[in-house]
């Protein structure tokens, strides 16, 4: 008997807040059980982004198991060519639904999913008001709505694809009574299912039903450790979205606002996603489905002295990673490093289908299973400003902007917030040497030819 799939996903949720994998001040039972259910993955990482936008090269990644360099407009659009998750599993004999989210154009949703509903094509909206639209079997999704993008700062207009706006309904209940309907819906078919239902909370504007708002006070919310009143260096990120979101210097009360709205946003998630585990209990499903879930990245909130994900600390780039079901082992880790792209082979594996030519991902379920440890080093970038290498010692961030060069050396053992920057010291400048070196190679292997032969980003002299 093939095995029913559900892959879930939230926007900028950082790996450390789930309160069983190490944060006691989040509530979250029901990721909890989910996590005494499975195998969570401890370094999972996505490798950086192209844009600004970090969501959509990041879920461009997770549904093609392709590299962050294989699009040419950041993973706006998905070429046919590149093999997508939910097309292949159709072409396993699964019914493949999508709901909330999708990021990576029309196109793309089509060729992924033959179901769906609740389908948001777009990035950020008003959670209690998204526009949306029903699943359409000709793939055409032609219906557009005329927006004003920002009404209270820009009189830019933009046509999205949508049937109608839910009015008052959060994005997160929205999504998640649709993926429960669909549970319901496809119980007692003899076709397995895969569901991809993508959140967009706890992204901002980050607002929530009171209830989950009221679990959390602003004033016990721990500051963390690495929080900085403003980013030590400039890179060229002071004008971006997310960096404007706060004042400079950062005020330690409003950043404990926004830790404080961002966990209750996790907690209405987690609260939705126990309701999704309920359903599948309630059919009989539960035991023959594969539960993930994921992040398309994390984000700072006060965390280096930033607020946004345009860079390459770890509250940025590390992610949940969760995999639960038959055959996973239960209240596992994995401490070896992951990649958000390696999803797409691993549940092609598990449900025994043949990997597409042209993926950059593997399967996780040899590291799950312990038969290997999983990559030495992941190789990470951001835009055309900053690159990066993470090893099993050390992470290495090299910043070219027009602000200036900079070198971060941080020792992963002994700093793990990324605290003591070791690049000017004497006796680091031998791994600096080192990890330059193997960053130039591994760019090559990822196509970042630019930075690889030396062109435009090291051409710059540190400053």
């Amino acid at each position: 008997m093939k095995r029913n799939v559900i892959l879930m996903i939230a926007d900028d949720q950082r790996f450390n807040t789930i309160h069983a994998l190490g944060n006691p001040e989040i509530i979250t039972p029901n990721f909890d059980q989910l996590v005494a259910r499975g195998t969570s993955f401890t370094e999972a990482f996505i490798p950086g982004g192209s844009s600004g936008a970090v969501c959509m090269p990041s879920r461009a990644m997770l549904h093609t198991g392709r590299y962050v360099t294989s699009w040419e407009d950041d993973g706006d659009t998905i070429p046919d060519d590149q093999a997508l998750l939910g097309e292949e599993l159709q072409k396993g004999g699964y019914t493949s639904i999508g709901v909330g989210k999708w990021h990576n154009g029309t196109r793309a949703f089509a060729r992924s999913f033959n179901d769906g509903g609740n389908i948001f094509f777009g990035g950020m909206w008003d959670h209690w008001n998204v526009p949306v639209n029903d699943y359409d079997p000709t793939g055409k999704y032609d219906h557009f709505k005329r927006f004003v993008q920002d009404p209270f700062s820009s009189k830019r207009i933009i046509d999205l694809p949508a049937d109608r706006i839910n009015i008052g309904k959060h994005s997160t209940d929205l999504f998640a009574d649709t993926m429960i309907e669909k549970i319901h819906e496809h119980a007692e078919d003899d076709q397995p299912f895969f569901m991809y239902g993508a959140f967009m909370a706890p992204h901002d504007p980050r607002t929530m039903p009171s209830k989950y708002s009221a679990l959390y006070d602003p004033d016990t919310i721990s500051v963390p450790d690495n929080y900085l009143p403003q980013h030590p260096f400039e890179f060229d990120m002071r004008a971006q979205r997310d960096e404007s979101l706060e004042a400079y210097p950062r005020p330690i009360a409003a950043v404990k606002r926004h830790i404080a709205d961002y966990y209750a946003m996790i907690t209405h998630i987690d609260d939705r996603v126990g309701d999704i585990v309920a359903a599948l209990e309630e059919t009989g499903q539960l035991d023959n489905t594969l539960i993930v879930y994921v992040a398309d990245h994390g984000i700072s909130l006060g965390q280096h002295g930033l607020m946004g994900k345009q860079n390459l600390y770890d509250n940025s780039i590390r992610i949940p990673m969760i995999l639960a079901g038959p055959d996973i082992p239960v209240n596992h880790r994995v401490a070896g490093k992951a990649l958000l792209l390696d999803m797409m082979p691993t549940i092609l594996d598990y449900v025994g289908l043949p990997k597409p030519d042209g993926m950059f991902g593997h399967s996780l379920l040899p590291q799950i299973h312990g038969e290997n440890a999983g990559r030495d080093a992941v190789y990470l970038q951001f835009t055309d400003k900053i690159r990066g290498v993470v090893t099993p010692d050390y992470k290495l961030i090299e910043y070219r902007t027009v602000q200036g060069s900079h070198t971060q050396l941080f020792d992963r053992h002994t700093d793990p917030l990324e605290e003591v920057d070791l690049a000017k010291t004497e006796a680091a400048q031998p791994i600096v040497a080192e990890l330059r070196h193997q960053l130039r190679v591994m760019a090559a292997a990822q196509g970042d030819l630019a930075f690889s032969q030396g062109q435009d980003f090291w051409a710059r002299e540190e400053k």
